[in-house]
């Protein structure tokens, strides 16, 4: 028992340093997943059309927020491990990196949803239901991804301060400035949807409305607050004065980010698949899964702080060459993960029908999305194992081995059983989910081998 106690339990200054990096990321994560649900319930209350058009065109944007992330990721890593190191301008040279990929990334999906918007929400609409009502969501969807267009650029610029002031240990200001954000979201989103105070009553579009203020709020207090405060986030000195890096800089960070990139664009549009593949059970499913995902992602914040935590913590100590403390700090941290998330799951299965008895649909989208909730319950642990798996293989740099370890499993084990189960067989859209889901089992089973192993223990900033 003491030797389980030593390997897998910290002490109270480690998980004093734990709670400080993740409570403000959970905060912040969970008021804006928990006001996105309350925004999902309002939207439902103007009806399953609309709310199903909304939640595709959200599919669709889901796709771009994780390549932004895939974005600032990659030279993220390098920017823990700078700080570890003390090198602020390194940090400062991949500040500037993220600005410049993420313009590319916002150009890129800006054109894409311009031009081919129509096509990608149709994809969700060939399952079962009427003509009638495939019509009404597409032009929902349509005319909300339009406004959610002119969000994409602040979101991006936000995420290059946010990550960046992360890898240095300041979690508190993007937790403020995600908040009031989302406050503003929620505040606009029950104006516009309903028409209050004069307002027009805009439904679905004023949602979207609604997200884009939240994003320009949200920009505007990090930047004002990270360059008035100078001093501290030294980095932010002379950011935007020149764009010249040193190009061996440039290319370690290509080389090691580009294939981060790659895997959250690629994994993202797996996602997406997959939800195509669940919508060829009809719109009753699309509109449970937009439920169910919403009200998970409230639950989820546990392993999702956690991931950032691991690349944190463990990112600096592999910059400052503390390879044992890395390993066993990194031991510790996913123990502590997986054994939160049995408790959060446990109590995220007692309290799932309670939630889609708010919305005002019908009672199968309401059973659907309950039984998905449970499914997602259950599966809690394995994700949390394996996102914790995916951040510490990706302190280190192994961004290739990510790249295998996630989207290139997604689409050659997930997409084909989704793909399988729901055009060549009968089975209904909750044993298809459950058998979808449980296929995590075998990536916990590959994640275990690569963290045991090490691979994962390098210092990428020695040069």
């Amino acid at each position: 028992m003491k030797n389980f106690l030593r390997k897998f339990i910290g002490n109270k200054d480690f998980y004093r340093r734990v709670i400080t990096i993740t409570i403000p990321i959970m905060i912040q994560q969970a008021i804006t997943n928990f006001v996105g649900m309350l925004d999902n319930i309002m939207v439902g209350q103007i009806g399953t059309t609309q709310m199903s058009g909304v939640a595709i065109a959200n599919q669709l944007i889901f796709v771009f927020n994780i390549c932004v992330f895939g974005a600032v990721s990659g030279a993220g890593i390098y920017g823990a491990q700078f700080y570890g190191k003390g090198d602020k301008e390194g940090l400062r040279n991949t500040f500037r990196f993220k600005i410049l990929v993420c313009a590319a990334v916002s150009a890129i999906a800006i054109a894409l949803f311009c031009l081919k918007g129509e096509a990608l929400i149709n994809l969700y609409l060939q399952g079962e239901g009427s003509a009638e009502s495939a019509a009404e969501v597409l032009q929902s969807g349509l005319k909300y991804l339009m406004i959610m267009l002119l969000g994409i650029i602040p979101f991006a610029w936000t995420q290059c301060y946010a990550s960046t002031l992360k890898e240095t240990g300041e979690t508190v200001l993007p937790m403020k400035a995600g908040v009031t954000a989302v406050f503003v979201n929620l505040i606009f989103n029950y104006i516009l949807i309903f028409g209050k105070f004069g307002a027009p009553q805009l439904g679905a579009l004023g949602a979207a409305v609604a997200t884009v203020l939240s994003r320009y709020v949200e920009l505007l207090i990090v930047i004002i607050w990270t360059h008035r405060h100078h001093v501290t986030n030294d980095w932010v000195e002379g950011a935007y004065r020149s764009f010249r890096m040193p190009g061996t800089l440039v290319k370690s960070i290509t080389i090691t980010g580009a294939p981060l990139l790659i895997n959250e664009t690629i994994w993202a549009a797996g996602q997406a698949v997959i939800t195509q593949c669940y919508s060829s059970r009809g719109i009753a499913a699309v509109a449970a899964l937009n439920i169910s995902s919403t009200i998970s992602n409230v639950f989820n914040v546990v392993f999702f702080a956690m991931g950032n935590a691991i690349g944190i913590m463990v990112g600096q100590l592999l910059g400052a060459n503390k390879m044992d403390e890395a390993k066993d700090t990194d031991r510790k941290l996913i123990f502590f993960t997986v054994m939160s998330c049995f408790i959060v799951g446990s109590i995220m299965a007692v309290v799932a029908p309670l939630f889609p008895a708010i919305y005002k649909t019908e009672q199968i989208v309401k059973d659907y999305a309950t039984a998905f909730l449970r499914i997602a319950a259950l599966c809690m642990p394995l994700n949390a194992f394996t996102h914790a798996s995916y951040f510490t293989l990706r302190s280190g740099g192994k961004t290739i081995i990510t790249f295998l370890f996630d989207s290139v499993f997604v689409w050659v084990v997930n997409i084909p059983l989704a793909y399988g189960l729901c055009h060549f067989t009968g089975l209904p859209i909750i044993p298809v989910i459950l058998i979808c889901s449980l296929a995590e089992a075998i990536k916990c089973v590959i994640g275990f081998i690569l963290v045991k192993k090490g691979v994962w223990l390098n210092n990428i900033v020695n040069d």
